[in-house]
């Protein structure tokens, strides 16, 4: 576990210098810093729950705990917060919407506890094998997949109060290129500020649930279900997995880059941190984690890595989590803000699997690069679906799930094919 040692004088921090996770600041700066990474991590922590119908206040608790329990695993050498993972919100709403809250839970439970698995062995066997199984061209399109297959839940949101909508989404294209640093970095949660005050002008915002929260309480606990009459709901949950691989090992090799440090022996205590926080968060009605990519920009803007920054900010998310009031405000955001700011951070999550292809220089002049990209988007984009007779039911499949299944499928087809015919060297 590393201890904290103070950086230089505590004061300041040389233009080539940066502050090793395992140092900090003093600690009226280090809990500055620590202030920020919640700014930066909570207009899109929040939105998950408002975008559910999860409690806001319980998703902020176990978005704190998490980051602590991350920490911990991690033994304060990587730093991170978890916050709320959109990768989950196509399979929670549609579960939501069919069998309610409870059965949703338990989806995110079992992915959650999948995904500590793949932690385990990762630590165990070494990372190599993720690789082979997701190629960045895979990773890269079901990232890629989720966040583009959310687009018409944008759009829902859009049409109800559309000029509130638009204001909302200017907002945060015009903050984002015309401030620099933080500012520039809080974009949605300045854009949100923005589209609410408009809202708040046309008259759609309904304030009537706040009065009655209280200041400071416990937030609402839901348990999840588990039955095995809820397997189809449990296999549509089963290709976030693959996404939240891709963001944690994307964060490993990130934070790494940043610090000229190999993190890569992390990986597994990454996955089964976030793994482990996401099942927790499951288990009490809280939405799941992931590691976020907003915090690095802070690191990476500010030059402090300090994980003592990350404990100040997930011990703030706990606080923040035992006000019900504060929560019951979120819940108050109208379709029209959520509407606006969504279409941006949909997209964003779509262009971030484009950014793997990127960085990892995929090679689409390759034919098998181009159907595995080009099939897995289509199919979840549709969405196709596909319709099984069972008993006297039958079992949905569509977007999200066969998009990923497309996307395994094509690529590892056709490079074995390809190899074996020689058509692919």
């Amino acid at each position: 576990m590393a201890i904290w040692k103070l950086h230089g004088d505590g004061k300041d921090v040389a233009a080539s210098e940066i502050v090793l996770p395992e140092e900090r600041l003093s600690w009226p700066r280090t809990i500055g810093f620590g202030g920020q990474h919640v700014v930066a991590m909570f207009g899109a922590t929040f939105l998950v729950p408002l975008i559910t119908g999860f409690s806001p206040s319980t998703t902020l608790l176990f978005s704190g705990l998490g980051t602590l329990l991350f920490l911990l695993i991690t033994q304060n050498r990587l730093p991170s917060y978890l916050g709320s993972s959109f990768a989950f919100i196509a399979p929670i709403t549609a579960a939501v919407a069919s069998d309610g809250k409870s059965v949703a839970l338990g989806g995110v439970v079992v992915v959650g506890a999948l995904l500590a698995i793949v932690g385990v062995i990762a630590h165990v066997a070494g990372t190599r094998w993720i690789n082979v199984l997701m190629p960045p061209v895979v990773s890269g399109a079901i990232v890629a997949l989720i966040g583009f297959n959310l687009a018409p839940a944008a759009r829902d949101n859009f049409l109800q109060a559309p000029l509130t909508a638009l204001v909302t989404l200017l907002a945060v294209i015009l903050v984002t290129v015309l401030f620099k640093g933080l500012l520039g970095r809080l974009s949605i949660v300045i854009g949100v500020v923005i589209g609410y005050a408009f809202a708040w002008s046309q008259g759609e915002v309904d304030m009537s649930g706040v009065a009655d929260a209280a200041w400071i309480g416990l937030p609402e606990f839901i348990t999840p279900t588990f039955s095995t009459d809820h397997l189809f709901i449990y296999l549509m949950f089963l290709p976030v997995v693959l996404a939240l691989v891709a963001e944690n090992v994307g964060h490993v090799k990130g934070v790494g880059q940043l610090t000229d440090r190999n993190l890569d022996p992390l990986t597994g205590r990454a996955l089964f941190a976030d793994g482990l926080a996401t099942v927790i968060a499951g288990m009490g009605g809280g939405s799941p984690t992931t590691t976020y990519g907003e915090n690095i920009g802070v690191m990476s803007a500010t030059r402090v890595f300090s994980t003592a920054a990350y404990w100040v900010a997930g011990i703030a998310a706990i606080l923040l989590g035992l006000s019900p009031k504060i929560g019951a405000i979120i819940f108050t955001i109208p379709p029209g803000v959520l509407g606006g700011v969504t279409t941006a951070l949909y997209g964003l999550i779509g262009i971030i699997g484009v950014r793997i292809w990127v960085e990892n220089k995929v090679d689409f002049s390759k034919p098998k690069n181009q159907f595995t990209a080009g099939i897995a988007l289509i199919v979840a984009v549709a969405p196709f679906v596909w319709v099984i007779p069972a008993g006297e039911g039958s079992i949905e499949f569509s977007g999200i799930i066969l998009g990923t299944v497309a996307a395994l499928v094509v690529y590892h087809v056709m490079n074995l094919l390809g190899r074996l015919r020689g058509t692919d060297k």
